[in-house]
């Protein structure tokens, strides 16, 4: 059975992940530094790690494989995850492919480079009502994709 893993601690659309959870009756893994409230509605499960370096990064990556969709913003998690062979998603819906990852790798790299060179670059677009809509269809497809492609 498909599942969702949250990378939860900044996550944008937790409340749109348990309306869909609950809808398809399918089970959340929320990963995080703190504890967090979870509805009692939805088959969510949280699990609070120590707040060591990438804690909840590695805890994500071992629970990841074809089976999982993930939710993240963080670049270089998705690129563990796509590695695991789980099915990736920005809270924006945009999805992390082998095929894309690479060259997001490469940008993270060189805006990190700027900045640490003293560079004023601006940061990610503000998130919009557009996001969290383009999220859920995301989000809905690649489920009703693994249900499909289940023995």
């Amino acid at each position: 059975m498909p599942r969702i893993l949250v990378d939860a601690d900044a996550c944008p659309v937790k409340d749109e992940i348990y309306r869909v959870a609950a809808r398809r009756r399918t089970p959340v893994v929320l990963v995080s530094n703190s504890y967090l409230r979870t509805p009692p509605d939805a088959p969510v499960e949280l699990v609070v790690v120590g707040d060591g370096f990438d804690a909840a990064d590695d805890r994500i990556v071992e629970l990841a494989g074809a089976d999982a969709v993930v939710v993240t913003a963080d670049i270089l998690l998705a690129e563990r995850c796509l590695k695991a062979g789980a099915s990736v998603l920005a809270p924006t819906g945009k999805p992390f492919t082998v095929d894309s990852i690479g060259a997001q790798v490469a940008t993270r790299a060189i805006l990190a480079d700027l900045r640490a060179g003293g560079e004023q670059i601006g940061g990610p677009a503000p998130f919009a009502k557009a996001d969290r809509s383009r999220f859920l269809q995301a989000l809905d497809q690649v489920l009703v994709k693994l249900e499909r492609s289940r023995p």
